[in-house]
């Protein structure tokens, strides 16, 4: 697998991760939940790379389970970060067409493309070695995606 954008940010992945690890301890099961799934999400990343898994792996180890199941509960994402993505919360130069969305716009679509990648690998065989789509490119936006609500949440605090 061609993971070679996410060499860059190793290092600070790993401070994100051991964040949300701290940010999960709450008493709000959908909070916890939802923020437990984007670090175990970043962990599949982050293994991903160091290990060289073929993309059809890391799609099927990322989840959007809570992020479902906080919708059907009618979860308020603002309780993960309340207000608007600015400037300040940008690290990543491809991720300023995002300033002014909000936590939850982000986690939405954060779900679709998890949703999309899923049945673009059950629509070709169980694997998107063939697809005419490019996965790299949907893969890396995700993970840029997931990032970027890491540090937003992360700057709350």
């Amino acid at each position: 697998m061609q993971l070679e954008w996410l060499k860059a940010g190793i290092g600070p992945l790993q401070s994100l991760i051991s964040f949300l690890q701290k940010k999960s301890d709450t008493n709000d099961v959908h909070k916890r939940q939802v923020i437990r799934e984007l670090q175990n999400n970043l962990n599949v990343f982050k293994n991903g790379f160091k290990n060289n898994v073929a993309y059809d792996v890391l799609i099927d180890m990322l989840s959007n389970d809570a992020i479902k199941q906080a919708i059907t509960a009618n979860f308020n994402f603002k309780k993960l970060h309340q207000g608007k993505i600015d400037a300040q919360n940008i690290y990543e130069e491809r991720n300023k067409r995002y300033i002014g969305w909000t936590a939850e716009k982000l986690l939405e679509k954060i779900d679709e493309k998890i949703e999309e990648l899923k049945n673009l690998k059950k629509m070709n065989n169980n694997s998107v070695t063939q697809v005419k789509n490019n996965v790299s490119l949907m893969v890396s936006n995700l993970y840029y995606r997931m990032k970027l609500l890491a540090d937003f949440i992360k700057a709350a605090h």
